[in-house]
């Protein structure tokens, strides 16, 4: 084997992070050469020394990545076998085609990980945060490497969330070790953040605490809790509200909300005639306590909505762009052949879009044969083989295109099962500079286009603990466009995000779906619309739900929900270039598409 192939077979085995290493591919094609072993044995060697059969967590975490170190081991290893006459490797069954599914399983041969408790593999895919640098710009991508099957430039310009070593590390926290006192400061500094927008926004001079008797009406910020603890749906008779303690006398306390029969609802969407109320929705009122128990609300003050940036300059480069976008589950409940999954990269190899969007759950821990180990590899080869071994045809296929990840908390190779979720590990994507991780939820920018993400279905809880107060309109905002019609009960679930400016505003978790979301409060800091592009709205929002699937302009944002791939439904985003005196809107067509069959 001639020493260019052999190279070019390594940077295929081993990945873009040995590829992109002269001394550690050199040394790596030095072993294979001395010891006529192939490249891919030299990957299984490394695989089999780096693996602790003690299922010690933290060091199959510590030897994850092939560093020059590990390599030394696995150089000893072939080293012993040779003198123990042991011969070569024995070779890997070679991977299944993505058509012929799961075949026999034997559960006495199932991996380490996947033993009756599936959460527990969850902890083996640690965050690489200590020795992952991110060495490719995180603007551009421009990436070259001769037989690693890595072409480019790209046709796009990405922009995602902050990859600095500090940043990795706050989106990958330590969960279950919430503090309450932490908790109540944090659920404080949101509604003083959101009073101090509405003081502004209205020209509030002062907010009074809702437990003091007033002759006059005074205005008010809290937030809306349910006196029942959510064990039962919030109704009018149950709203509770609950200020600050810096903007209390009674250091926060709850107090129960009347509404007058003649309420107004001032700055509400134009033809809405009232507004929803939820757990955890931070609200103003004009009213008074008379002395009685309860405050009485004669006008509830809309919250301000987001909105996007006007996009009106145009680009010296042509900036158009096309997306798609898809969410899981991606294979039904029956089985794990992945066709839904399979049929829709036909439809991606043949129109070869500059942007593939995926939205987690890949490996769904909800899946019925995942939870009773009916399964025979493990759970990263899954995904490699359903998932990034496609993906990464795809991209050689069209060189100018990139692939972004968004986790769910149900995903078996991630890494957190709480929400807000950090980004997978690189181990997922094999450090693939084409293939871009976002958090859930993630803020993240195509060519100045800013898009916002998440797995979670925030749409189905709002509906479900939603109630609609009836009221007025008073200096209602009129709509930008007429397909944003206030009297629309999903655009305006929609519409709670932007106000909130949160892509999950509720609180508590309602208790019959706590499951689906392990909201860790103390971080919710990365819950926010505008965390990380500036105070400013996303021009797209996937919002995939249970509920029907739809695109619709809210306010200034196009938000979609692109259901599941396992439904056949999928998005499609086209963005013309810019030109001088076109808005965004006017350039950005999106859809749902059903696929056919």
């Amino acid at each position: 084997m001639a020493a260019r192939s052999i190279k070019e077979e390594i940077a295929n085995c081993l990945g873009l992070e040995v590829a992109s290493n002269p001394k550690l591919l050199a040394e790596c094609q030095k072993i294979c050469e001395i010891y006529g072993i192939t490249p891919q044995d030299l990957q299984y060697k490394w695989e089999a020394a780096t693996y602790d059969h003690t299922n010690n967590f933290a060091s199959v975490r510590e030897a994850a990545r092939f560093t020059s170190d590990s390599l030394a081991g696995v150089r000893e290893q072939i080293k012993r076998e040779l003198e123990q006459g042991s011969g070569s490797a024995k070779k890997k069954t070679p991977a299944r085609s993505l058509a012929s599914g799961v075949a026999s399983i034997n559960r006495n041969k199932m991996p380490f990980a996947l033993g009756r408790n599936i959460h527990a593999a969850q902890r083996v895919l640690e965050p690489q945060i200590k020795a992952e640098p991110d060495t490719f710009n995180s603007t551009e991508l421009s990436v070259s490497l001769k037989g690693s099957g890595v072409v480019g430039p790209s046709m796009v310009k990405f922009r995602g969330p902050k990859s600095d070593m500090e940043s990795k590390k706050k989106r990958a926290y330590r969960y279950m070790f919430e503090r309450t006192g932490e908790r109540g400061q944090v659920l404080d500094t949101r509604i003083e953040e959101m009073a101090e927008l509405i003081q502004q926004h209205y020209g509030i001079q002062e907010l009074n605490d809702p437990a003091n008797s007033t002759d006059e009406e005074v205005f008010v910020v809290g937030r809306i809790t349910h006196d029942l603890d959510s064990e039962t749906k919030l109704t009018e008779s149950t709203l509770n509200l609950e200020t600050s303690r810096r903007l209390s006398d009674h250091s926060g306390k709850r107090i129960a909300i009347q509404f007058d029969p003649a309420l107004k609802i001032r700055g509400g969407a134009q033809g809405a005639g009232g507004l929803g109320l939820f757990p955890g929705a931070i609200v103003a009122f004009k009213g008074k306590n008379g002395g009685a128990s309860s405050f009485s609300v004669t006008e509830i003050l809309a919250l301000p909505s987001l909105t996007s940036s006007p996009h009106m300059k145009p680009s010296p480069d042509d900036d158009s762009f096309s997306m798609y976008a898809a969410c899981g589950p991606y294979t039904s409940d029956t089985d794990l052949s992945y066709k839904p999954w399979e049929a829709f990269m036909q439809v991606i190899r043949r129109v070869k879009p500059s942007v593939l969007t995926l939205i987690g759950p890949f490996v769904d821990t909800a899946h019925p044969l995942l939870q009773s180990g009916e399964i025979d590899e493990a759970l990263l080869d899954l995904f490699y083989r359903i998932f990034l071994d496609p993906l990464r045809d795809f991209l050689t296929l069209s060189p100018g295109s990139i692939v972004i990840l968004v986790p769910s908390v149900r995903d078996l190779i991630g890494t957190h099962a709480v929400y807000p979720q950090c980004e997978f590990s690189k181990l997922v994507t094999k450090s693939d500079p084409r293939i871009r991780l976002v958090p859930n939820p993630g803020v993240f920018s195509i060519n100045d286009v800013i898009f916002g993400a998440t797995s979670v279905d925030v749409l189905f809880h709002l509906r479900k603990e939603e109630i609609i107060k009836r009221g007025q309109e008073v200096d209602s905002v009129v709509s930008l466009t007429s397909e944003d019609n206030g009297a629309d009960p999903l655009a305006n679930d929609c519409r709670h995000l932007l106000q909130q400016r949160s892509f999950y505003p509720v609180f508590p978790v309602p208790l019959d779906l706590c499951s689906e979301v392990n909201l860790d409060v103390t971080h919710s800091v990365g819950l926010r619309l505008d965390n990380e592009m500036e105070d400013v709205a996303p021009d797209v929002l996937f919002l995939p739900s249970r509920l029907r699937q739809f695109c619709k302009t809210v306010h200034t944002t196009t938000a979609i929900n692109p259901s599941t791939l396992v439904k056949g439904v999928y998005s499609t985003i086209d963005v013309s270039s810019s030109v001088p005196g076109k808005s965004l809107r006017e350039r950005l067509k999106a859809e749902v598409v059903k696929m056919e069959g």
